[in-house]
């Protein structure tokens, strides 16, 4: 699994996957011009996503309707180191369970990879390095 980000103008950036690409970029107050999510926004639009893809694998499982699935995950923000401190995360169910399949799709977004990888944290490197031979003279 890999990512690249490239900048691209003012607060922008450019991050690529497999082909894939989604912007990120700040605020207009803030000095961007508000082109796309800024990356704590991502960072809660992925645990979002993975949380989903999980809910919906459950009740697909189950032979039970997904239109209508919707998760939202709210985050905090905390000072010193500044980090999102707390993440809450909903489940709005597309039609009204019973408690065993509302604990259900709890347990199964818990193994949401996104959620595990919060729940023990990896160990992060950063290395400054030359540049990539291929990307030199394409910024």
């Amino acid at each position: 699994m890999k990512a690249d980000v490239y900048y691209d103008r003012g607060k922008r950036f450019l991050a690529t996957a497999r082909g894939h690409q989604v912007v990120t970029d700040q605020p207009l107050e803030e000095g961007g011009s508000d082109a796309g999510m800024t990356p704590p926004e991502l960072f809660l639009a992925s645990l979002g996503s993975c949380a989903a893809y999980y809910a919906m694998e459950y009740l697909l499982a189950r032979n039970v309707g997904v239109d209508g699935l919707h998760v939202r995950v709210k985050g905090a923000k905390a000072g010193r180191p500044v980090r999102i401190a707390e993440i809450e995360i909903e489940i709005h169910e597309p039609f009204d369970f019973d408690d065993k399949v509302q604990q259900g799709l709890a347990a199964a977004v818990r193994l949401c990879l996104i959620h595990n990888t919060l729940i023990d944290p990896p160990h992060i490197e950063i290395h400054v390095c030359e540049p990539i031979e291929e990307l030199a003279g394409n910024g």
